[in-house]
Order: structure tokens, then sequence, then C-alpha cells
């Protein structure tokens, strides 16, 4: 009898077992609830199907729909091959491909035998997937050899499969799941143990796309079929409720409604700031000045076109290249009539980050200890060369600014000076009234510098949160192996916005590689050079992308020191408008950004409109209030006025028009 294996559950049980025992066997003899419960299991911390049998002592823990990350990936991803499923019943010659889970559903990418697949497609689709679910078909694993699979492929007449499993590597151990007994696909797992463990009404399908086969518009064009998945009806509901709501808080539609800004093909990824949105941009900017003014920064500006060989020397050209806008720095031959030639120009590149200009400000002149730290400020516009597919609104453009700054600092002054700047972000988006999670972004497979370098890097930025007293789960306190940049690890900020979603917005990242490649310096105490840290910093990311948050976050109803026209006079009768005159006139001497509108409309109307524009106060006068020196109040988003005295109201809006860090 071969020997038993030892099995220890979450709770630190033993439970012995016989080779080839599944933990769908564990999870019925612990009890029938838990059998029917258990989604898939983890062995020695790898998520496997139920049905996989222990071969080895293992720790197993049972996966149930209270795990929810585990479980909802699962889901989504047993939807997708549903999906494909379902189609292939549908439309038969239909060619399957890939179908991966996402983070709020799943797609899968299809060749339909006759015409590409539209909207109007999918309802039919849905009932024949809730039909598949409802069949309880169980989810069977098998291991293929890549021969099989090619085989299989061909005779399905499944040309994308077969060329896939064609480039697999030989030797390895390939898998395939059955649904049922009549339909395949190749897959690594893990699986539910059957269709009938997903929720018939916890999904939807959403739309339909084209995209090209392996991502390469050289290939043939697919049809994408997207779909949202969760574990039930409740959660699927919750989400279409948070898309609603984020459709009407869109901050492209809304800026348009606005006035704010506009995008259009003539400049792919750059922004066209109308007066009003600019006026946005123009308080952040100085807020932001106040606040790095306090924190002894000091502000540079650094120019837009370098050489390509200074990109060489910080290690971009090599790693980031493909994202960079490149241009000669002289055109040897112009021809009139044909185009420009440039075999022999050196290159110069739009710059895509300030960091290495700001390295160049520091070497000018020498720098002692006693200079250090040194805190460099830029407002600075950047270039990416981004995919136009890639692009959307504000938030992820071609041109964009940044808060950008760079601290350069000694070893001993590292933790002292993040943690100086923990503080200020913590102040400043307490300010917009966002609450945050703080992440270290920990060492990536590929980098520079020593593994003592990074050791060291990864433990300052822990101790300075520590210090600051943000590292603790109130503050969404974790570490994310592998995430940080190829020079430095980094503290990343993931804000929270009204609805629910997050922004990844600040960062700070300690970097001792770049000031080693630009040859950065300083005089010790010792006599001697030594190398800076260099601290990459940010708090808005880019003006574009937080502007974007914002307008989102608040759903256009701006906080009244941030909004473009904080304060509209408007008439009842023309009798006013000579009083309208003389408030907007006081409005304006207080600071406020003030209107008047006279125009012969009922004033519902101008109610009406001015709340599409999100004026936060409308200022109603008519032939009483002109005679009493007093206003008629209109918050927006309320329905009662409040009268009152017109000097209490500009005092009121005064208070509301001061920005928050000035009203401290």
């Amino acid at each position: 009898m071969s020997e038993l294996l030892k099995i220890t559950l979450p709770d630190g049980s033993l439970r012995e077992v016989a080779p080839g025992t599944t933990p769908a066997d564990i999870a019925a003899a612990i009890g029938p609830g838990l059998a029917k419960a258990a989604l898939a299991a983890k062995v020695d911390g790898e998520l496997v199907d139920l049905t996989r049998p222990l071969t080895t002592d293992s720790a197993l823990a049972l996966i149930t729909a209270k795990d929810e990350a585990e479980a909802l990936d699962l889901a989504r991803h047993d939807y997708a091959h549903v999906l494909a499923e379902a189609v292939q019943a549908l439309f038969p010659g239909t060619q399957i491909t890939f179908g991966p889970s996402t983070d709020d559903g799943f797609y899968y990418d299809f060749a339909p035998a006759e015409r590409p697949f539209t909207d109007e497609d999918l309802p039919a689709i849905e009932a024949e997937m809730r039909r598949i679910i409802a069949a309880n078909k169980p989810l069977r694993r098998e291991v293929w050899s890549r021969e099989q699979l090619i085989s299989r492929w061909k005779q399905q007449g499944e040309s994308f499969k077969a060329e896939w499993a064609a480039e697999l590597p030989e030797g390895e151990e390939l898998t395939v799941y059955w649904s049922g007994d009549d339909w395949l696909d190749m897959c690594r797992g893990p699986h539910l143990p059957s269709t009938g463990k997903l929720d018939p009404q916890g999904f939807k399908l959403t739309r339909v796309s084209g995209a090209y086969w392996r991502g390469d518009q050289k290939n043939a064009m697919l049809s994408r079929i997207y779909g949202t998945g969760w574990l039930n009806k409740k959660q699927l509901d919750a989400h279409l409720t948070r898309l609603e709501e984020a459709a009407k808080r869109d901050h492209r539609k809304l800026g348009q409604e606005m006035d704010l800004f506009h995008l259009q093909q003539e400049a792919h990824g750059s922004v066209f700031w109308h007066p009003k949105g600019y006026l946005i941009w123009r308080e952040l900017e100085a807020y932001m000045r106040r606040a790095i003014d306090g924190a002894g920064y000091r502000e540079v500006k650094t120019p837009q076109v370098m050489d390509a060989r200074q990109w060489e020397q910080s290690g971009h050209w090599g790693k980031y290249r493909e994202n960079m806008f490149v241009i000669p720095d002289e055109v040897p031959n112009v021809d009139d009539e044909g185009p420009i030639v440039s075999n022999d120009a050196d290159w110069m590149a739009l710059k895509p980050m300030n960091c290495p200009a700001h390295v160049l400000i520091f070497r000018q002149g020498i720098k002692s200890y006693r200079d250090l730290p040194l805190r460099l400020y830029e407002n600075g516009c950047c270039h990416r060369n981004e995919p136009h597919g890639a692009l959307h609104g504000l938030m992820r453009v071609r041109q964009f600014t940044q808060d950008d700054a760079h601290i350069f600092c000694r070893e001993d002054q590292i933790v002292a000076e993040v943690q100086a700047f923990c503080e200020l972000a913590d102040r400043i988006y307490r300010d917009f009234g966002f609450t945050y999670a703080i992440k270290l972004a920990l060492r990536p497979e590929k980098r520079f510098g020593t593994e003592e370098m990074w050791d060291k890097a990864e433990s300052e930025l822990r101790d300075a949160v520590v210090r600051a007293g943000l590292a603790t789960a109130d503050y969404g306190w974790e570490e994310l192996p592998g995430e940080g940049a190829f020079y430095a690890p980094k503290l990343e900020w993931h804000l929270t916005d009204a609805i629910g979603r997050t922004w990844q917005v600040g960062t700070i990242q300690s970097d001792r590689v770049l000031p080693e490649r630009l040859d950065a310096s300083y005089i010790g105490e010792d006599g001697e050079k030594h190398r800076p840290v260099m601290l990459h910093r940010a708090i808005f990311g880019s003006y574009e992308r937080f502007i974007g948050i914002l307008i989102e976050h608040f759903a256009g109803r701006l906080p009244v020191w941030l909004a473009p026209v904080q304060a509209v006079v408007a008439t009842i009768v023309s009798d006013a408008d000579d009083y309208a005159k003389d408030a907007l006139a006081r409005l304006r001497a207080a600071g406020i950004r003030a209107e008047t509108d006279l125009r012969n409309e009922k004033i519902n109307y101008k109610v009406r409109e001015h709340s599409l524009q999100k004026v936060p106060y409308l200022l109603v006068v008519g032939k009483r209030e002109a005679e009493e020196g007093t206003v008629a109040i209109r918050i927006l988003g309320e329905q009662h006025q409040k009268i009152m005295p017109l000097d209490e109201a500009i005092a009121l809006l005064k208070g509301e028009a001061t920005p928050p860090d000035l009203r401290h």
C-alpha cells in the first residue's frame, strides 16, 4: 500500500490521504456545504482545479466565493470559454483564437466564417451562453502533446489555433479543457468544476470591436466580443450602475458641455485648452507653485528638444526609443519637389521626461554637501509617442505637462526627504478631497543596479512611509513585487474617486543609477567626489490627467475655487440690469470670477443653462433685489434659494473662492 500524503489545511490541521485524492474529495470529506461551495483550490500557493490529483505532501486551501479575487478571475475565465462555445454553436465555421479575463470581465477574439459580428448578435449569444451554463457541463482537464494539438486544430479547420500550437515548445506540458464531451479549447487553466458554477444572470455582453490577430495590423482582422462577468446578479447590477454613473461623469462629454477643451485629428493626443479650461489649469499651477515654494523647491525650465546622445547616455534611448518623437538635427538636402532627405543628420528627440535635463542643471558648477538637498521643480511639457488606439481624452495623451521635481540629496538625507514628500502629498490630496492608498513598487525583472543597491533603496522608501505614519491599512499600504521602474523602486499614490474608481497619480522614486550614468557629483565633507541620490517625484502626475480625474470625481461640479466661472448674476427683469452690472463689478473687485446674464429670457431657462455649465453660484436679481441691495442665491444642485444682502453674498463667495491652502 502506498504511503499516505500529509495535507495541511489553513487552520493548521493535518489530513492524511491516499495519493491521487483530489481537493474536491477533501472538501466532500469536510462537509457537504463546503463540497458545494468549493470552486477551486490552492496547493502550495498555486491555484488549481478541484479535480487535480494530489501527489505530494502539500498545503491546501479551498477557494470559495468568499475568496472574491480568485473566484472572480476563475468565473471570468470560464465566461470567456462559454462565450466561445456559444459563438461556435450559433455560427458554424467561426474560428476561435484567445479570450482572457480582464479587470471587470472578459473578451474573446473570433474569425467569423462569413461576416464580422455586430452588437445586434449579442442577445442571441447571451441566450446560448445561459443555455450552456444551465446544462451544468463538467469542465475537464486533459494533458496533450503538441502534435495532438496541432492535428486537432487542423482537423477542425482552426488555423489560428494550429499556428499558435506549432510555436509552443516541444516537451512542454500542454493542457486542454473539455466543456462536456463536445467542445474544447487549449488553456493553462484552472477552471471551475462545471459551467453550472457560473451565475447565468451574472454576466452581460457589452460590445463588439475589431482586433488584429496577435495585435499586429499586418495580420487578419478578427471580431472581439467583450463582456462583463461577476459572481452574481447583484454584483453585475452594481457594476452596471457604476458604468452608468461613469458615463455621466465622462470628462470628454463634460469638457465639451462646459466648453473646457477639445481634441481633434490635426493634433493626435494633444489638447486644445479653451479659456475656461485653462483657468482650471492656471489655478492648479498657482496652487502647486505655492506648495512647492513652501517646501523649499526651486523652479526651473528646460529645453523641449535634446540630442539623442544625451538620451543614449541616460539609458532611455535603449529602453524607451519607440515611445520618443525623433527628429533630425539638420537636414542636409532639401528637394523642393520631393521629400526631405536626412541621411547624415544627427538625431534629436522631444523629451519624454524631464529627469536628464535636471541632472544637467545640477552639474552646472561645483556642488558641495552643504548645497544638498537641492530640490528642482518644473512644470515640464513632455511628449510620448503613444499609439493612436491607446489615446483617451485627457487621461492618455501624447503631449502633457508634469508637476515634476527631482531632489538631489546625500545618502543620509533620503528617508527624511521621502518622508517630507509623503506629508506634502498627503496635505495636497486632502485639499482636493481625495482618499488614497500608498503602494511600494519593488524591483522588476529587468533592471539597472546591484541587488544591494535595490535592497537599500526599497528599505529607505519603506522606512519613510513608516515614519510618516502612512504604512497602515487605513492608507491601503501594499507592496507590489516586480512593479518598479528599471532604474529604481517607487512609491505610488492611488486615489479613490467619488464612485470608487482608483487612479494611480503621485509617485516618488529613489534612483542611484541616473546620477552615475550622467556623471552627477558633489564634494563631500571629506573633500572627495560623491554621487548624489536622485529622488524623482510628482503629485498631480500630469496636469491633463489630473484635470480629467477632477472633472469625473466632481461630475463637473468643481470646488468653487477651481470653477472657471464661480458666480453668475442673472436678471429677472431688465429694470435690474444696472444693479446686476454693479454687483458684477463688486464681485470681481473681491477676486471672484463672475459674469452677468442680462438676456431677455425667463429665469428658469437661465437657471437650467448655468446649471449645465456647472456654475456653483447663481445670484438672481430683480426689481425688488435692486431696491433692497440683496440677491437671491441659488447653489448648484440645490432646489431652494436664499435671500441675503449683496455684501454678505460677496463675503460668502470670497471664502468659497479662496484656495484651500490659503484658508489654512
